[in-house]
C-alpha cells in the first residue's frame, strides 16, 4: 500500500499569500489539478488529482465524486490556513466532483468548487476536472498588444451574446463565421456577454457561480481558447465581461460556504443587492481579495482576454447603491463611497495594468464619481475606459424625439462635450438599451420606416465621428426590429431586405473609414482632436465639427437631425482647398435616396463664423456627411 502526503504535498507555506490578499495565481494552487504525489514506499510519483478549497469554519470537508461513488473521502486540513486539501490516486481530467461541507452551524452542504476550471450546467452542479493541452498560436499578437496605447488607438467594439448570435453553436463551431463577419463589417474587437459559468441562462452570465469555469453551454475551456485564439490570429481583439460586483444566491455556490458569510459580506445592508437578488462581496477580506484578483488575472493569462469590461461598477462604489435610507450602513468617515471596494478596484486594475501590458479594465459606471480612468498612481480608479452613459442616455432622449420637437432638446447633444475630457471614454449602445420593454433601436425611432432607417444612419454616423472609441449591441447593426432574447438567434434573415441591408453596410464603411483615419481617433482625450464647427443652429436640428490628428489630417462631419434637407448649408472650414465627401448616409448603397452628394468640393478662402474658409454643402434630410481635407500637393 502506497505511503503518501493526503494533501496532496500542498502546505500552509502555499497559502500565505491567499490568506493576506497578495496571491494573485490562487487558481494554481486551490481547485482541482491533475499531478502527482512522491510514495514514500516506493519512491516514485503517483499520479492523481488534488483538490483543495477553503472553508476556515468547516468541523469538516469531504470531496465527493465518481471516484468513491459520491460517498465522501475526508480532506485534510492545514494548519493555520483554513484549506482543506486531499489527494485522490489515478484519477485525472473529466472527473466529476463536489464538495460535501459540514458547517460551523452542524449542517452539511453540498457545494461546487468555487476554483472549478470546468463545470456541469443547466440544472447539475458538479464541478469538473480539467487540464487544458490547448497549443497558442497568437504570439504576434500577445507582443503587439503589449506596445499598443489603446487611447491613441481605433477601437471599434461588436458586443455579443454568444448563445443568441447564431443559436445552437458552441465556442469551436462558431469560430468560422464570426471571424468572417467581423472583419467584414470591421470591427477591431468583439465583447462577450460573461461566459463564467451560471445556472439560469436568461441571466446572461451576470448571475455567476462559477468564476474560473468558462460555461460549458458552448463547449470546453479549450473550445474557448481555440475561438480566442482564432479571434487574435484575424487581428480581431476579445474583451469578455467580468462581474466581481455580486454573485448567485444557488445554494450549492459561493453563499454560506462554510456555513457562515465567507465570501458575502455578513451583513445584508452590505452583502445583498436588492435590485439584482444577488450576494455582494466582501471587498476588505484578504481572501476575496485574492479571489477576485486572481480571476482577473486568470482570464487574462489562461485565455488571452485582451480586455475586462467590469460591470456595475457603481454598485461597488457606494455603500448606498439603491438603498433607501436606512438601508445602508455608512464608512468609518461617514461617507457613502464603499471604501474597501475602492481599494479593490485599485488593487485589480494596477496589477492587470502591470502583469498584462496592453490589457483593458473598462468601466460600466454611471456616476460622477471622479477618476474612474486615471492612473491609481494619480490618485484614480486606473481603469483604462469608463463607459460614457451619460452620452448614451442623453442621445438616445434626443433619438426618440418627432424631429419636430428636437429644436429644444439640442442640448441632449451638445452637453456631453462639457465632460467629454474628463475621463476616456466607450461610447456604448450595449445590449442593455434593447431589452427588458425598452424596444429594439429602430423602434425607439417615431414616424415610417424611411425616417427610422434614415435616423438610424444619421445617429450611428454621429456616434462613429465622436470623440470616444465605439461600441455597437449584435443586431442593431442591420436594425433587428425585435428586442434582444437569449434563446433564438439573431434575425439575420432580415439583413437582406431593403433598409436593414443599407443600414447593415453603412457599418461595414463607417469602420473602415474610421480604422483609416487617425483624425477619428488619435486624439480622443485631448480636446485637439476635436472643434465644434456648427453647436448652436437647434432651429435645423444641424450639428457640424471637425476630428484632427493634430498633424494637419482633418475630417468634417456634419449631421442633419431635422426632416428638412439643405440645397446650401454654409460651414466654416480651416482650410481653403479641396474637400472629399468620404461618407454620406442617404447615399443608394445604403438605402438612401441617392440625392443631396456633394463629391469633391473647394472650399473657398473667405470667412464663416471663426473659420477663415467655408463651403456650401448639400445635406440630406436625416443624414450625416463626412469631408477629408486633402493638403495641396
Amino acid at each position: 500500500m502506497a505511503t503518501y502526503d493526503l494533501a496532496g504535498e500542498l502546505s500552509g507555506y502555499d497559502m500565505e499569500g491567499w490568506a493576506n490578499g497578495g496571491d494573485t495565481e490562487a487558481w494554481k494552487r486551490l481547485g482541482a489539478h491533475v499531478t502527482s504525489v512522491y510514495d514514500h514506499d516506493t519512491g516514485e510519483r503517483i499520479p492523481g488529482v488534488r483538490f483543495s478549497v477553503w472553508a476556515p469554519n468547516a468541523q469538516r470537508v469531504l470531496v465527493e465524486g465518481d471516484f468513491n461513488y459520491w460517498s465522501g473521502d475526508d480532506m485534510v486540513k492545514l494548519p493555520g490556513t483554513g484549506v482543506w486539501s486531499r489527494f485522490i490516486e489515478q484519477r485525472g481530467s473529466g472527473t466529476s466532483y463536489k464538495f460535501k461541507v459540514l458547517g460551523s452551524d452542524g449542517v452539511w452542504r453540498e457545494k461546487a468548487d468555487p476554483m472549478a476550471q470546468f463545470s456541469e450546467t443547466e440544472g447539475r452542479t458538479a464541478s469538473i476536472v480539467y487540464e487544458s493541452h490547448y497549443h497558442w498560436n497568437d504570439s504576434e499578437w500577445v507582443e503587439k498588444r503589449s506596445q499598443w496605447s489603446p487611447h491613441n488607438a481605433p477601437i471599434s467594439i461588436y458586443e455579443l451574446h454568444l448563445g443568441g448570435w447564431r443559436h445552437g453553436k458552441g465556442y469551436s463551431d462558431v469560430a468560422d463565421e464570426l471571424i468572417e463577419y467581423l472583419s467584414w463589417q470591421g470591427y477591431t474587437h468583439v465583447e462577450f456577454m460573461p461566459l463564467s459559468e451560471h445556472p439560469f441562462t436568461p441571466s446572461w452570465g451576470y448571475q455567476v457561480t462559477g468564476y474560473f469555469a468558462p460555461t460549458s453551454r458552448y463547449g470546453t475551456p479549450d473550445d474557448l481558447r481555440y475561438l480566442i485564439d482564432r479571434l487574435h490570429q484575424a487581428g480581431i481583439g476579445v474583451i469578455m465581461d467580468w462581474v466581481p460586483g455580486h454573485f448567485a444566491t444557488d445554494d450549492w455556490s459561493l453563499v454560506k460556504f462554510d456555513g457562515t458569510s465567507l465570501y458575502e459580506h455578513a451583513d445584508p445592508r452590505q452583502g445583498y443587492h436588492p435590485d439584482w437578488g444577488t450576494y455582494i462581496f466582501n471587498f476588505g477580506r484578504n481572501e476575496v481579495k485574492s479571489f477576485l484578483v486572481s480571476n482577473a488575472l486568470y482570464w487574462c493569462q489562461e485565455f488571452h482576454i485582451d480586455g475586462l469590461r467590469v460591470d456595475a461598477v457603481a454598485s461597488m462604489l457606494y455603500r448606498d447603491y439603491s438603498r433607501n435610507e436606512g438601508e445602508w450602513v455608512p464608512n468609518i468617515y461617514g461617507g457613502r463611497e464603499n471604501l474597501e471596494a475602492i481599494d479593490f478596484l485599485k488593487y485589480v486594475t494596477s496589477h492587470i495594468t502591470s502583469r498584462c501590458p496592453g490589457v483593458m479594465m473598462i468601466a460600466e459606471e454611471s456616476t460622477s464619481f471622479p477618476g474612474i480612468s486615471t492612473p491609481v498612481d494619480q490618485g484614480g480608479l486606473g481603469f483604462t475606459f469608463k463607459w460614457n452613459m451619460g452620452w448614451m442616455n442623453d442621445s438616445l432622449d434626443y433619438l426618440a424625439l418627432d424631429p419636430i420637437y428636437r429644436q429644444w432638446h439640442h442640448n441632449d447633444i451638445t452637453f456631453a462635450m462639457v465632460y467629454a475630457y474628463s475621463e476616456h471614454f466607450v461610447l456604448p449602445i450595449s445590449h442593455d438599451e434593447v431589452v427588458h420593454g425598452k424596444g429594439s433601436m429602430i423602434n425607439k425611432i417615431p414616424q415610417d420606416d424611411w425616417r427610422k432607417f434614415a435616423t438610424l444612419r444619421a445617429f450611428y454616423s454621429y456616434q462613429w465621428s465622436w470623440p470616444g472609441k465605439q461600441l455597437i449591441f449584435m443586431g442593431c447593426e442591420f436594425g433587428q426590429r425585435s428586442e434582444f432574447n437569449e434563446e433564438n438567434s439573431l434575425e439575420w434573415w432580415v439583413s437582406d431586405l431593403w433598409g436593414h441591408h443599407g443600414l447593415q453596410y453603412l457599418f461595414h464603411d463607417m469602420n473602415n473609414i474610421y480604422k483609416s483615419r487617425p483624425a477619428m481617433w488619435s486624439k480622443d482625450s485631448d480636446p485637439v482632436g476635436f472643434r465644434w464647427i456648427v453647436g448652436d443652429d437647434s432651429a435645423a436640428n444641424v450639428f457640424a465639427w471637425l476630428r484632427s490628428d493634430g498633424e494637419g489630417h482633418m475630417i468634417a462631419c456634419v449631421t442633419n437631425f431635422s426632416a428638412t434637407p439643405h440645397e446650401r448649408y454654409r460651414i466654416g472650414l480651416p482650410e481653403a482647398g479641396t474637400w472629399r465627401e468620404i461618407l454620406n448616409t442617404n447615399a443608394s448603397m445604403y438605402d438612401g435616396t441617392g440625392d443631396y452628394q456633394n463629391g469633391v468640393i473647394e472650399a473657398l478662402p473667405e470667412g464663416h463664423r471663426d473659420f477663415p474658409a467655408h463651403v456650401d454643402l448639400r445635406i440630406p434630410a436625416l443624414g450625416s456627411v463626412w469631408l477629408e481635407f486633402t493638403p495641396a500637393g
